[in-house]
C-alpha cells in the first residue's frame, strides 16, 4: 500500500478548525473531516485516480464528492487565506511569476456529440495551463491565478496584484513583466517596481539589482508545489479542482510559520 500521508496531531489542530462540520446523508453518519483530508492529501501527492484511494482514507466517492463540495465553497481557498492571516505579514516585499503545467489527456473532458468543449475551463487544458503566484518575501503562498497555457504572463499579473489589500514595499518580477501599464499601476500603489528591463526597450529602466535576487523565492514555490504530481500534472478537467489541490497544498506550506507565532 505503501506509505501513509497524513498529518501530525500539531498540524490538524489547526487544518481541523478551518474545515466545516459535516452531516451524514440520509441514514448515514458523517466520517471524520481528518480522514477524508487526507484522503485528499493522498490523492494531491501521488497524482492517482479517485478510484485508487485506499480503503483506510474512506470510499473514494464519498472523498472525492466532499472535495468537490469543498472545491465550490471556496473551503481551500479559504483556508489559505486564514493561514496567512495567522502569520505577521511581511510587507517587504511580493512576488509574481508564473510555471506553465503540462495537461495530461484526462484533462481534456469533451461530452459526447458535441463540437467543442462543455466548457471555457475544458479548452484551457487541452495541451497545458499556465499557474500564476504571488507569494511573500519569505516564498509563502499567498494566491493564484490560472490562465491556459500559451497566454502571456501579463494576464495574471492584474489579478494576483489586487488579489491582495496589505500595502507592500516592492513587487519583484522577471522582464517578461516589463509593460507601461504594469510600472504605472505600481506606481499609482507607491509600490517599488523590482521589474529588469526588456532588451528592447528603448529607456532601460533601471532596478534595485539587490533586492531582485531574492525572486529565488518565488521559484522554489514551485519546486515544492511541484513535488505533489496533482499540481506537476494537470488531470482535473475544471480549473476549480485543480486550484482546490493547490490550495490545499499551498495552506499546508503555511503551518510551520503558525507554529512559530
Amino acid at each position: 500500500m505503501g506509505e501513509r500521508i497524513g498529518l501530525t496531531e500539531d498540524e490538524w489542530g489547526i487544518i481541523g478548525t478551518l474545515l466545516p462540520s459535516e452531516r451524514g446523508r440520509g441514514c448515514r453518519p458523517a466520517q471524520d473531516n481528518r480522514l477524508y483530508f487526507e484522503g485528499m492529501m493522498w490523492i494531491a501527492r501521488t497524482g492517482s485516480q479517485w478510484r485508487h484511494l485506499p480503503d483506510e482514507y474512506g470510499k473514494w466517492n464519498s472523498v472525492f464528492r466532499r472535495y468537490r463540495r469543498w472545491v465550490t465553497t471556496g473551503v481551500f481557498e479559504a483556508m489559505l487565506e486564514t493561514l496567512g492571516e495567522m502569520v505577521a505579514r511581511d510587507a517587504t516585499a511580493d512576488m509574481i511569476d508564473s510555471t506553465v503545467v503540462r495537461a495530461h489527456h484526462c484533462a481534456v473532458g469533451i461530452k459526447k456529440g458535441l463540437r467543442k468543449p462543455r466548457r471555457l475551463a475544458d479548452r484551457e487544458a487541452d495541451f497545458s495551463t499556465k499557474l500564476h503566484a504571488r507569494c511573500d518575501a519569505k516564498g509563502r503562498p499567498l494566491g493564484f491565478v490560472l490562465t491556459p497555457g500559451q497566454s502571456h504572463d501579463i494576464q495574471g499579473f492584474g489579478p494576483l496584484f489586487r488579489l491582495i489589500a496589505h500595502k507592500i514595499e516592492a513587487l519583484l518580477a522577471d522582464k517578461g513583466y516589463d509593460a507601461d501599464a504594469i510600472r504605472e499601476e505600481l506606481a499609482n500603489a507607491d509600490v517599488e517596481a523590482v521589474i529588469p528591463a526588456k532588451s528592447n526597450r528603448r529607456d532601460p529602466i533601471p532596478h534595485d539589482r539587490e533586492k531582485y535576487r531574492w525572486r529565488n523565492l518565488v521559484e522554489r514555490l514551485f519546486n515544492k508545489l511541484k513535488n505533489w504530481r496533482r499540481i506537476a500534472t494537470r488531470y482535473d478537467k475544471t480549473k476549480e479542482s485543480y486550484l482546490g489541490f493547490v490550495n490545499l497544498v499551498s495552506a499546508l506550506q503555511w503551518i510551520p510559520f503558525v507554529h512559530e507565532t
